[in-house]
């Protein structure tokens, strides 16, 4: 079968056979798997995705509740409290208008981490959880942390939770999911996204995965452009020479020195094929190949003018792999 006649089976845990295992038997109520995950995993950047796709499952019961509360003191079991709980914050957030009946689970969720990060100072991924909750610190007159409304390093950036992207860079550095929670809190303020993507990659060596953080700035640009009706701000977007410069990076600067696609986050690789066809550069039928049957949502969907992504999805590709064929 050819990837161009591959069907899609959508699914968080992408190539990860033990990780979909893990969040089938969190969706069910049981932890042990999840347990056995994380003690088998080894790497810091492993250890960060897994637990961050593990928390949306875990989000959907009472596991990680009923794991803490059986072991307490085990550090795994803490950072997954860490996780469930500003998981679900932050989906609270997306659906409430009532900030303020939010503090509460806020204050819960930064104990909970803080509590994580006592208990294993080495581990970066509380740290990474609090990035993530200082994109719900949005107002300069009403600070929830002093630590979310640092200087920057340069005078062209802005104010921001610094100094918790500096403690996950002493415990691993670069930490893709930190600079990701970095950029999503810039985006919630409604400004600086754009200019810290670009900082981020004239910092960055070539084979790093934080090549691809442009894109991700430019689609929600593009999303925002098109849901305000700019529709003239639109109107060659994709073939502006900026957008096209960084685009190209993330091909040639990251996918190009890959050696196995399925260590790759599956968003970076649906961000990077979306970002190739809709500026119409060559490359995204690798891409779509190194994707297989694992579509993301985003950020197809995101930007999607009919109801199903999927549908846009399956056209980009198989444009790509007809247009690869013909220069073939």
């Amino acid at each position: 079968m050819t990837t161009s006649d591959m069907s899609l089976t959508p699914h968080p845990a992408g190539y990860d056979d033990e990780l979909r295992l893990a969040m089938e038997d969190l969706l069910l109520g049981r932890w042990l798997s999840t347990k056995a995950l994380l003690a088998n995993t080894h790497s810091w950047a492993l250890r960060t995705s897994r637990s961050q796709v593990l928390a949306a499952a875990a989000a959907k019961g009472d596991a990680i509740a009923a794991w803490y509360a059986e072991e307490p003191g085990d550090v795994n079991a803490l950072m997954m409290r860490a996780r469930d709980l500003t998981h679900r914050v932050l989906v609270a957030h997306r659906s409430t208008t009532d900030r303020h009946s939010l503090w509460p689970r806020i204050s819960a969720a930064r104990a909970a981490c803080e509590e994580a990060a006592r208990f294993w100072p080495a581990d970066p991924v509380p740290w990474v959880c609090l990035l993530a909750l200082a994109q719900l610190d949005v107002d300069h007159r009403h600070w929830h942390s002093v630590d979310n409304w640092a200087n920057p390093p340069e005078t062209m950036l802005p104010r921001g939770p610094w100094p918790l992207l500096w403690h996950v860079n002493r415990r691993d550095a670069p930490n893709r999911e930190a600079y990701h929670r970095m950029l999503q809190c810039l985006q919630a303020r409604g400004h600086g996204a754009v200019d810290f993507t670009r900082w981020v990659t004239s910092q960055a060596p070539t084979e790093s995965v934080l090549l691809t953080l442009p894109l991700y700035a430019f689609v929600e640009d593009y999303r925002l452009r098109t849901a305000g009706g700019q529709v003239a701000s639109t109107l060659g977007y994709w073939t502006n020479d900026q957008v096209r410069y960084y685009v190209e990076l993330a091909r040639d600067g990251w996918f190009a020195y890959v050696d196995d696609m399925s260590t790759c986050s599956l968003l970076d690789l649906n961000y990077l094929a979306y970002t190739l066809t809709s500026c119409g550069l060559p490359g995204a039928a690798e891409v779509f190949t190194a994707i297989g049957p694992f579509a993301t949502p985003a950020p197809w969907q995101s930007v999607s003018e009919s109801r199903w992504w999927e549908d846009d999805f399956l056209q980009a590709r198989n444009y790509a792999m007809k247009h690869e064929r013909h220069r073939g």
